[in-house]
Formats: structure tokens, sequence, C-alpha cells
């Protein structure tokens, strides 16, 4: 017997099916929202709508921005001549809360896993090694994960780079071994980047 009609069914299991969202959190989130007024749901589902139409990649990191390129890579006041290289957004948004780093980043959008098929070409390196034969960058900071696919991306990475003279270094430990940056804590991430050593 269910115990809810079809639309509370249905908008249960589509919270449900977001990342990091069980059956409890996606049932207490469908109640809040069945109990919100009409405007604040309507405000809500538009927000969804045009955060889909309108969010798209920079063209110079590949960060998420709902412009051309994201504020980052168009400030004049940040070190275009660093770059950290980071897994995904939410490492970026990591980094960007300890405010001590002024460089850019460059976003791979995921880490090469031939477990799981994915492969240098299916993340944003491309993009990276076009960048650097554009810009004037004098060092890349490899800030990806330290879990084996992090471990294997930095690693090609620095293969790919080394040869053009331009500086290689990766974050220090501190970071755990199989830990994902936007879980650690500010402290521990500024230690990382100060500790970076050469690769």
């Amino acid at each position: 017997m269910e115990l809810y009609s079809g639309y509370i069914n249905k908008l249960i299991d589509e919270l449900a099916a977001l990342p990091g969202i069980g059956n409890k959190s996606a049932q207490r989130l469908a109640f809040y929202i069945i109990n919100m007024s009409p405007s604040r749901v309507k405000k809500l589902s538009e927000t969804i709508v045009q955060a889909k139409e309108h969010v798209s990649y920079c063209k110079v990191c590949q960060n998420l921005t709902d412009g051309d390129v994201c504020p980052i890579c168009s400030s004049e006041a940040r070190d275009h001549s660093t770059i950290m290289v980071v897994e995904n957004p939410r490492d970026l948004a990591a980094y960007e809360k300890t405010g001590k780093y002024n460089g850019v980043y460059h976003v791979l959008h995921g880490a090469i896993s031939p477990m799981l098929g994915i492969g240098p070409g299916d993340i944003r390196l491309k993009e990276l090694i076009e960048r650097l034969r554009g810009d004037d960058v004098s060092e890349v900071i490899i800030a990806t994960n330290s879990s084996l696919e992090g471990e294997t991306t930095a690693m090609y990475i620095s293969k790919l780079i080394k040869p053009t003279g331009i500086r290689v270094t990766r974050i220090a430990s501190g970071v755990p071994v199989g830990g994902d940056l936007e879980y650690i804590d500010e402290v521990t991430l500024l230690r990382a980047l100060d500790g970076r050593v050469e690769l």
C-alpha cells in the first residue's frame, strides 16, 4: 500500500534521484516544498530552469559560469601566471573559501580512471594544454584529490607539461589519501597549498 498520492510519490522519487539525497531526506524536502507558498515554489522551479538554460563552461578555465568568461578569469587582480588544476567546481570553491590563493584555475570535470573507462580525452585536459600554449604561465599547481584517480591524473598532467619548461607542483600532504577536497577544512587546504612540491 502506498502512503502518499501519485504526485507526492513522484516528487519524492525525483528528489531522491539527486546525489546525496536519501529517501528520508527526499520525503522531508518534498513535504517542505508542498508547504511552501505557490509563489515560492514557482520562483524555485523557475530558478532551476534558468540555471540549467544559462549556466555553461567558462571559455578559459572550464568553471561553471553564466557568461562567456567566469569572474575569476576576467579579474585583473588575479595572478594569471599561476594555474591551479582541480577536478571539479566544488574543489575550486573550497580553495576560494580560504581567501589565500590569488592565481587562476583550470577545472578538469573529472579524473582519469581506467577502471571506470575515463581516459584523458574524457576530461578537460586538451583545453588546459591549449591554454598553456597561449598564456604566459610560470606554474601549474596540480590540486587533484589524493585518490588513486587523482594521483594518476596528476602524474599524467605532469608528464604532459614538464617538457614545456613550466614549473609543475602538487599540493602537499595534509589532504588525506582518499579524501575529497570539498569536505576538507580550510586550514588543511592552506597547509597543502603552502607545502606543495615539485613533480
